[in-house]
């Protein structure tokens, strides 16, 4: 899988943040932020990765992306801020929901750089996507986060790809629990900008990311600092 294809996450780590991950941290403010971007991992007789919402678009995207060779049929639910040519939706709090059915893997890359969210279920020969079909109200204590959120079931000759974009920082393992924890100092304003709206969109957040990870029982802890 290509570089630009890999989870906001690593794109943070790797100092290569860009508008998608740029989009995760619009909704915080300073503060501390505990157990936020969770994400598990069971290896067994198959691949099984689940987290929580932060990462449908990751989810949705690394199905899209897995597999150059196969066809990958998805349906459920797309939320834009802007219309989407083709798609019939309709607009609430602001935004244009449209509910989908059988679009392929070829669509979904073509809708990403519009797309503020994915909630779409997926399925094909070794690849099952499951994606919860609302978005969770904002302001959820950290005790409350579902890390369930998103699940992949796939054939075990995805683990390296599923280790390479999700788990690339730890050895291999048959069971991981990632979380993070995120620390906003401060908030940078776009300069000259007079709109609020564009203003609060445009408005970059600065900090650090703690990574700590479960590792077949053994804690590995990483950090990182940022302004996305």
């Amino acid at each position: 899988m290509a570089d630009n294809d890999m989870n906001f996450i690593k794109k943070i780590f790797r100092g290569e943040a860009d508008e998608n991950a740029h989009r995760q941290f619009i909704r915080f403010g300073k503060g501390d932020y505990n157990r936020r971007a969770l994400l598990n991992l069971w290896k067994t007789k198959n691949i099984k990765v689940k987290g929580s919402f932060e990462f449908a678009n990751d989810f949705v995207l690394f199905v899209a992306n897995l597999d150059s060779q196969k066809e990958v049929i998805f349906n459920g639910n797309i939320w834009s801020k802007e219309a989407l040519d083709g798609l019939t939706g309709k607009r609430k709090e602001g935004k244009w929901i449209y509910t989908v059915k059988d679009i392929d893997n070829i669509k979904v890359k073509e809708l990403a750089s519009e797309v503020y969210c994915f909630l779409l279920n997926a399925d094909s020969e070794g690849i099952k996507l499951r994606i919860k079909a609302k978005l969770p109200k904002p302001g959820k204590s950290e005790n409350k986060i579902d890390d369930k959120f998103c699940q992949m079931e796939l054939d075990e000759k995805y683990y390296k790809d599923v280790k390479e974009d999700f788990f690339w920082d730890l050895p291999d393992c048959k069971k991981a629990n990632v979380e993070h924890r995120l620390i906003i100092e401060d908030i940078v304003f776009p300069k000259g900008e007079k709109d609020y709206a564009k203003i609060r969109e445009m408005a970059k957040r600065k900090g650090k990311i703690i990574r700590t990870a479960n590792v077949d029982g053994k804690e590995i802890k990483s950090e990182k600092s940022f302004e996305v």
